[in-house]
């Protein structure tokens, strides 16, 4: 007797393709290293340029969730604009459509184990025969889960031939489009895969379980699904996280809502326009990237709007950073300089704390510096680039106050040698901020030396942080200033050796000429914030001796 359904070995083909979708992203993620994830960041600095790296970005590494969730991150650490964030995110969805074309042109048109077994055989044996390269594994690996993908989805599709065969559709009721809608939302958010949904979809379509609209219909509600992945990364993030992800449900409920009702003419067009009316499986397809491409034109327009208005919903809380200039009053000369003195050193302090956590360097004691300066130590705070950059902003604003109530020459020289400080410790920290990137890529470089010269720069990175962390807790010591000096000296004798490196690296063909370009332009911002950070140092102590008298010429 003819089995209608088999719903092991269904189940059997939904794990198998997930399992091959989940390697696929793995693999694809360790074969690009750090790349994905410099590209986002380098490639996001307008809206268009955000849709387009987001398209570009799914399409390669075949998951949205896992694209966004990236964004999210991205978001969280301030490296993204809001509005630039949901472009990615709109982007993605979008890019995310090849999966449908993939499964949908490969996974009915041939026979699918004269490819998929070949795959696994041979992905299978190179995890073994090649299991001593990292690369050639994951390669390995994402030739596997090429394999696993479709044996699953013929696992899926063979299951139910049969019972497609002698189920008759005309007598079942008539249950409204929407019951497919939720369908596809519940389907994608059990599942955490709208790639998933889409194969099933696919699946049941080509056996003839449910017809074109009713496959469109779930289509639509797929895409909703997929933000629930987004909204779970977002629980218990700060506001900037909660602000992309609801941008995220936002777009993809926004665009259903208005597809639904123009699902008619939107099958008429991948029917008329398209020429699928004879191929409901390709036509699937088409519709997936004609529902987010509709989605697209409607909201890019207003990005703008929808993250401001998402701003207000979810504020941020502003970070307080001073802890001396916002309870002294600027019309005291006098008590204005020691606390812009102490929260200038406070700055020093939490830019190098902000700056060693993102390289993974040991923290500095954030119980701020000895002496009268604190007496009990303060928690460190929770501080991103954004909040540096407003406390800085404030320090100088409070400089400005106290020029204007001040009439003498020597206080504005002793505010003017408190406020230089202020200036450099900024610009090292937005150096040191902006070379992470650059500096991260170097650990996954197959080169050995530019390996190497990852090791090297967070070292010095730590050696740094040292020095800030001695001048922080012992700021009047008077030997400070002779440490200083000896740290100084060796940041330049050490930019010198890292160039004479560079030099015969590029002579014994080790490295590229590209190459050393780039450890050359990283040395030379990183030498330059090193000296600016010593620099500074060594200015605020010596503001701590009493001032000279004014030379007539300045009176």
């Amino acid at each position: 007797m003819m089995q209608l359904f088999d719903g092991w070995k269904f189940m059997a083909g939904l794990g198998i393709f997930l399992f091959g979708m989940v390697t696929m992203e793995e693999s694809i993620k360790l074969l690009a290293g750090r790349s994905f994830k410099t590209m986002i960041r380098r490639y996001t600095g307008t809206r268009v340029k955000g849709l387009i790296t987001g398209m570009i970005s799914t399409a390669i590494l075949q998951s949205s969730s896992a694209v966004s969730l990236m964004v999210l991150a991205f978001v969280g650490a301030g490296l993204i604009a809001l509005v630039n964030a949901i472009a990615v995110i709109m982007g993605a969805k979008v890019g995310t459509t090849l999966t449908a074309w993939i499964v949908a042109v490969f996974g009915f048109k041939f026979k699918i184990d004269a490819f998929s077994l070949p795959l696994i055989g041979i992905g299978g044996l190179g995890l073994i025969v090649l299991s001593g390269s990292v690369r050639y594994v994951n390669i390995s690996k994402l030739c596997a889960a090429f394999g696993f993908l479709f044996l699953g989805l013929d696992f899926m599709k063979t299951s139910v031939e049969a019972f497609a065969a002698v189920i008759d559709l005309s007598a079942l009721p008539d249950l409204g489009l929407w019951v497919y809608v939720i369908a596809g939302i519940v389907l994608t958010a059990i599942m955490q895969s709208s790639s998933a949904t889409i194969a099933i979809i696919l699946t049941t379509l080509y056996s003839g379980i449910i017809d074109f609209s009713q496959g469109g219909a779930m289509v639509i509600g797929a895409n909703v699904g997929t933000t629930v992945t987004i909204l779970l990364g977002a629980i218990g993030g700060i506001p900037a996280k909660k602000q992309a992800a609801v941008s995220s449900l936002v777009f993809n409920a926004g665009t259903a809502l208005v597809a639904i009702p123009a699902m008619p003419l939107m099958f008429w067009m991948v029917g008329s326009i398209f020429g699928l009316a004879d191929n409901a499986v390709l036509g699937i397809a088409a519709f997936h990237t004609l529902f987010n491409t509709l989605g697209v034109m409607l909201f890019f327009p207003t990005i703008t709007t929808l993250a401001r208005y998402l701003e207000r919903v979810f504020p941020e809380k502003r970070t307080v950073l001073t802890r001396y200039i916002h309870n002294t009053s600027p019309q005291v000369p006098e008590a204005a300089l020691a606390a812009l003195r102490k929260e200038v050193l406070n700055q020093l302090q939490l830019s190098m704390n902000y700056i060693a956590a993102r390289y993974g360097v040991r923290p500095i004691h954030a119980g701020g510096p000895s002496g009268n300066i604190s007496d009990r130590p303060m928690p460190v705070p929770a501080i991103t680039y954004e909040d540096l950059a407003v406390y800085h902003a404030e320090i100088f604003s409070f400089y400005a106050q106290v020029q204007t109530e001040s009439t003498e020459k020597i206080e504005t020289l002793q505010m003017e040698s408190v406020i230089r400080p202020s200036r450099s410790i900024m610009n090292a920290t937005k150096n040191l901020y902006d070379l992470l990137m650059e500096i991260e890529a170097f650990s996954a470089d197959d080169n050995a030396f530019m390996a190497e010269a990852h090791r090297h720069f967070n070292h010095r990175l730590e050696q740094l942080n040292t020095i800030v962390d001695q001048v922080t807790r012992q700021f009047e010591d008077e030997t400070l200033m002779e440490a200083l000096k000896r740290f100084f000296k060796s940041v330049e004798d050490t930019d010198k050796q890292f160039i004479r490196s560079c030099s015969s690296a590029v002579a014994r063909s080790v490295i590229r000429v590209g190459e050393v370009t780039r450890l050359l332009m990283v040395n030379r911002l990183f030498t330059q914030s090193s000296r600016m950070m010593v620099l500074s140092m060594q200015t605020l102590i010596s503001t701590l001796k009493p001032p000279p008298d004014v030379p007539d010429s300045l009176s």
